[in-house]
């Protein structure tokens, strides 16, 4: 929800940036035309960054055993790592074998 909000406003600011530069130059578009092209850029960056939580069928996916609460979401996870390239992917449990907190 927020991120399509985002997106609208980053295309409504690049749209009154590309009617204000036809109508009365570059001057007055160009601060629209390029904060409309950040958030649009922020908003589709953002959504990549944060979607890598599936193990990819490349590589050779080891559990490390170390599982934890996400802070942000609340979510329990567990930690995947490929010692050939040294990636990590944390991937959520649907156990709840968390250890206890102290």
């Amino acid at each position: 929800m927020l991120r399509s909000g985002l997106l609208v406003f980053g295309l409504v600011l690049t749209g009154i940036g590309l009617v204000l530069l036809i109508m009365r130059g570059m001057q007055s578009g160009q601060p629209f035309l390029i904060w409309g092209a950040i958030v649009m850029i922020a908003v589709c960056c953002e959504s990549w960054r944060y979607c890598r939580n599936k193990l990819s069928k490349n590589g050779q996916w080891q559990r490390t055993g170390e599982r934890f609460e996400d802070p942000e979401t609340g979510k329990n996870m567990e930690v995947f790592y490929d010692p050939a390239s040294g990636d990590r992917r944390y991937i959520q449990c649907d156990d709840h074998l968390l250890p206890p907190k102290k």
